[in-house]
């Protein structure tokens, strides 16, 4: 009998585990193959076969994340079910469980616990400077008008113009 195809075992897992969109199992198996080249990249050997640890994997699918969708990253995990780094570890296991990845005995769901959190890593980094301050620090900001009442030179466009165009 032929192994069933990856398709085909996705298909099976989904029937059994309907918590995960159908692209989350395919997008951490292109994150698996983005983690393995990033990983051969920062090593002077490498064997022929390496296995990647949960961390490993979890810090290669949150650059691939962020590389492949930006400041969207969020939101298209959200849309596939992925919520926390608890949740790849369960796709991870899923696919193990049908063949698809191989594991060690050292291996375990626990390995994605914790891990990061996904607004600090995957929302904060694309909000703008003042929006993260504001919550540590009072916005100030200065007009012309603070500044003379501040007995501090401005420079003013004149009497009767108010930009720097023509009127």
């Amino acid at each position: 009998m032929q192994k069933p195809n990856f398709s085909e075992s996705i298909d099976t897992i989904l029937k059994q585990d309907s918590r995960y969109d159908r692209d989350s199992y395919y997008f951490v198996r292109e994150g698996l193959d983005f983690t393995l080249k990033m990983l051969k990249k920062n090593a002077q050997s490498q064997p022929a076969q390496r296995h990647v640890s949960g961390q490993e994997l979890l810090e290669g699918l949150r650059r691939y994340v962020i590389e492949q969708f930006g400041p969207m990253a969020k939101t298209v995990l959200a849309y596939w079910g992925i919520h926390r780094c608890d949740d790849f570890g369960e796709v991870v296991f899923n696919m193990v469980e049908k063949g698809i990845l191989g594991k060690t005995e050292q291996d375990s769901r626990a390995d994605f616990k914790g891990g990061y959190d996904f607004d600090e890593v995957f929302v904060k980094p694309y909000q703008p400077l003042a929006r993260l301050n504001a919550s540590r620090h009072r916005i100030v900001t200065s007009t012309p008008a603070d500044a003379s009442y501040r007995g501090e030179k401005t420079h003013s466009p004149g009497p009767g113009k108010l930009s720097s165009g023509s009127n």
